[in-house]
């Protein structure tokens, strides 16, 4: 029988519980089980697809074209999975469906209400997202935090879970906070007794707590915490904050978590089996090598809106032996402010920089900044990954400076005040007349065919690749071949050449741009090849430089 382990939150927000799903998942894969992780996102909004990244951060695609949270990145890196639309259940998605069936008369005139047809649907998916997997367990994580109204539907489901299917075969973690406070940081576990408090008035009492604190808890507050919370001792896991999140599935792993876990599932508590996992947190903690990386973005002051950038340039430096340390620059730093004062010249922005990643984005804003920028990495061979909306301000950039197309622009910067000379960049045409923005752009895997002799193909090794996409504007096939007659080179295209997928520079240390966004499948021990190369581009021209 397929188990289920719910993992909640309480007291904060942003308390950790991907990451503490994510590393479980983990350490239950390592362990030779097949999981299948679930993110429950209590937001009336069917997908992540609309939200904006300031609030929400980074939207993350599955190979399937489903923008979902970002824990699902989490999930992806950790557990070496590909997610898909069931691992993501919204409750927009959830009444959308309830809906839909009741129009449909499924429900037989029945008066439909949140127990049982709301309920009943959430557990449906569940369970279709096990069964899609063949997986042991469905490790399903419950956005929010105890006591939102929104999560109340997501929580009477996974009491009506361990009614239906058992204590054996369910497991209750909740996440919660052990705060410090006064002069001489005194632990206090009231927060945590409340959360519980709020989980029992719903039928809930958690298996198992994980707290997040800055101080060792101490065997006397551990003690008091299972007391109050009626949790075994051993089940009061001390969580601190770790050097890297990848070295969180080690330190649970330590207080015997994992034993924990198993023995209270029924399952055999097999080898952990770890060693690449220590392998690779030993690389992070003490590398041998050391690069800046400038991300320049649109929403660079959210640290999350660009997690799985971040994250793939930490893989490249784990490949490397390397620290990567990044450097957020908002692209609208180049340009001029409200009162007409110049932006920083890309000179002295750029110039303590090893490499620069061009990040994606939507809008108007920062755009100029972004194509200054480009202009200066170009001209002084710094090496330059675009992605996504990083490939079309090189083009454009390439367009203006070097094809000398003055007005060269993208479709998506229009107005009917400003109207954009030559359209460098384009509208998909097969998205004209879509008027919904949610779940309407070029979305998923899509196969990209690799031109032999090119610097994407010496990255890659192989042709056609598959990368995720979420875009929905396109180099326009008019100027295509003006920018190759002046040295562009198209290195990438989708399988019936309409779409350019890839531009390279080849008279550059490192200059290469891709539409789609290859750090969605970016790993800790696989890196994603893109950011790999660029990675030991940068170390090259650095020891160059040194020399």
């Amino acid at each position: 029988m397929t188990k289920y382990i719910f993992v909640t939150g309480g007291v904060v927000s942003s308390i950790g519980k991907g990451i503490t799903s994510a590393s479980l998942g983990r350490m239950l894969r390592n362990r030779g089980y097949t999981v299948a992780p679930v993110k429950l996102d209590p937001y009336i909004n069917v997908d992540a697809g609309t939200m904006n990244p300031y609030q929400h951060g980074e939207v993350f695609v599955t190979d399937d074209g489903t923008e979902t949270d970002l824990d699902l990145g989490h999930y992806e890196r950790f557990i070496d999975v590909n997610c898909s639309s069931s691992s993501s259940i919204t409750t927009g998605k959830v009444y959308r469906n309830v809906i839909e069936a009741e129009r449909r008369g499924d429900y037989l005139g029945g008066t439909v209400q949140v127990i049982p047809h709301v309920t009943n649907e959430i557990k449906r998916l569940l369970i279709d997202a096990g069964a899609k997997e063949e997986a042991d367990i469905v490790l399903a994580e419950i956005g929010g935090t105890v006591g939102d109204i929104e999560s109340l539907p997501f929580l009477e489901t996974i009491r009506q879970v361990r009614k239906d299917f058992g204590k054996e075969n369910t497991l209750f973690v909740h996440v919660t906070l052990i705060p410090t406070v006064g002069p001489w940081n005194e632990i206090k576990t009231k927060p945590t007794q409340h959360s519980v408090i709020n989980l029992r008035q719903i039928g809930i009492s958690p298996d198992v707590l994980i707290c997040r604190c800055e101080e060792d808890l101490g065997d006397d507050v551990k003690e008091k915490i299972s007391l109050f919370c009626d949790v075994p001792m051993e089940a009061v896991i001390e969580s601190r904050t770790a050097e890297t999140i990848y070295e969180v599935p080690l330190m649970y792993e330590a207080t015997g978590l994992g034993e924990l876990v198993c023995d209270r599932l029924g399952l055999e508590n097999r080898d952990a089996n770890l060693g690449e996992w220590e392998e690779i947190v030993e690389t992070i903690k003490n590398p041998k090598h050391s690069c800046r990386i400038g991300v320049v973005g649109k929403y660079t002051s959210n640290g999350d809106a660009y997690k799985s950038i971040a994250e793939s340039l930490g893989h490249a430096g784990i490949s490397s032996d390397c620290r990567v340390s990044i450097k957020w620059i908002e692209s609208d730093v180049f340009e001029k402010d409200a009162a007409g004062k110049p932006g920083l010249a890309p000179e002295e922005a750029l110039a303590d920089l090893d490499g620069v990643v061009i990040a994606p984005g939507f809008g108007t804003r920062g755009i100029e900044g972004k194509i200054e920028a480009l202009r200066y990495l170009r001209e002084n061979g710094v090496p330059f990954l675009g992605i996504c909306l990083g490939l079309q301000m090189a083009v454009i950039e390439f367009a203006r400076n070097v094809c000398g197309i003055t007005g060269a622009g993208s479709e998506e910067f229009e107005t009917k005040e400003n109207k954009v000379m030559d359209a460098v960049i384009h509208f998909i045409p097969d998205q004209t007349g879509i008027t919904h923005k949610g779940g309407t752009m070029r979305l998923g895997s899509y196969p990209c065919h690799i031109t032999s002799g090119t610097l994407a193909h010496e990255i890659y090794g192989e042709s056609p690749i598959y990368e995720r996409h979420r875009h929905r504007y396109e180099v326009n096939n008019d100027y295509r071949e003006l920018l190759i007659k002046h040295g562009l080179h198209v290195s990438g295209v989708s399988p019936d050449y309409r779409l350019v997928e890839m531009i390279e520079l080849q008279d550059h240390p490192f200059f290469i741009a891709t539409q789609a966004h290859p750090e969605f499948k970016s790993r800790p021990n696989r890196p994603a090849p893109l950011f790999a190369s660029f990675i030991e581009a940068v170390l090259k021209r650095k020891a160059k430089v040194m020399s």
